[in-house]
């Protein structure tokens, strides 16, 4: 996923001599290919992300295009006023990357882990939202995101899972699920984002039950969402992400507002800081996010609710 990102920025930059890539210090190996194909496109501010999106601001009114990154718990969480305001408030057209999202920082601790960067952000006005589960979909996103007139977050977790598409993936023209596995006769399915698609294949082929991929969180289209869900009688929601405000809390909105009889289990990041560092397995294991902890979950639901 991450050569996606780091061929992305290069050749883009090599292509429009008005695409700018701004970084807070942060992610050096992305950027070794835009340093070599176009290396005044590339800007690092230091340590500044509030400067950095004041930086971009100003740059997007000139015509310019532009790309900012840095871990997903300082952007866009540490400068979210100024997203709001400089970016959001008058629509502009920034692309920002939030790396490291979730757990993926595990033995940094919770300064440096971010589970509550959706919900932030969902929140704001004009705001595109992309959590990608492969190099696919963040190839598809970037993409996207590249050619929309309103700023766009894209959500980077876990790089190194398993690919869920193959390189025919194409992002629909209208924001929907996209269904990964899907029966036309089942009772549940599960609905995932980002790292946790691969995880919920997974598990999706151990319980036999469908499974979508959630990509655009913002700006889908609510009946057609509708209409892929309301035939099942259990939902299931996977996200390296808080419960609140989440693909959860999106589904649920979804569910209750349109009168859907589903029962809807989130499975995500309770409300609580990680109590221990450790490898990302470890810290996964503690959330109750790794497979055999969700399988069992999701098991006992189904068997409970019928």
């Amino acid at each position: 996923m991450r050569e996606t990102i780091s061929n992305f920025l290069a050749e883009t930059a090599l292509n429009n001599p008005d695409f700018y890539v701004l970084s807070g210090d942060h992610g050096y190996a992305l950027f070794d290919e835009i340093r070599k194909s176009a290396p005044k496109q590339f800007i690092n501010v230091g340590v500044s992300e509030q400067a950095m999106v004041g930086y971009a601001a100003g740059m997007i009114k000139q015509g310019l295009k532009v790309v900012i990154y840095g871990l997903s718990s300082f952007v866009p969480i540490r400068v979210i006023e100024f997203i709001k305001m400089d970016i959001c408030y008058e629509s502009l057209p920034l692309i920002i990357l939030g790396d490291g999202a979730g757990l993926v920082y595990s033995t940094l601790g919770p300064s440096h882990q971010s589970a509550e960067d959706i919900a932030c952000m969902r929140s704001l006005p004009n705001i595109n939202i992309f959590s990608p589960a492969d190099k696919y979909e963040m190839s598809a996103s970037l993409n996207k995101a590249l050619i929309l007139n309103s700023p766009s977050y894209i959500r980077i977790g876990k790089s190194d899972k398993p690919c869920v598409h193959n390189q025919s993936f194409q992002m629909p023209k209208v924001s929907r699920l996209i269904s990964i596995s899907e029966s036309y006769s089942n009772e549940n399915c599960i609905v995932a984002t980002g790292s946790m698609v691969s995880t919920g294949i997974n598990i999706s082929k151990k319980l036999n039950v469908d499974i979508f991929s959630f990509i655009e969180l913002t700006n889908f289209d609510e009946k057609i969402v509708v209409d892929q869900i309301k035939k099942y009688k259990n939902v299931f929601t996977l996200e390296e992400h808080s419960i609140n405000g989440g693909i959860g809390s999106i589904l649920s909105e979804v569910i209750a507002e349109n009168g859907l009889k589903i029962n809807l289990k989130r499975i995500g990041i309770k409300n609580k800081f990680s109590q221990k560092c450790g490898s990302y397995e470890y810290l996964m294991k503690e959330h109750e996010l790794d497979e055999s902890s969700i399988y069992s979950h999701l098991s006992n639901f189904i068997e409970n609710k019928g």
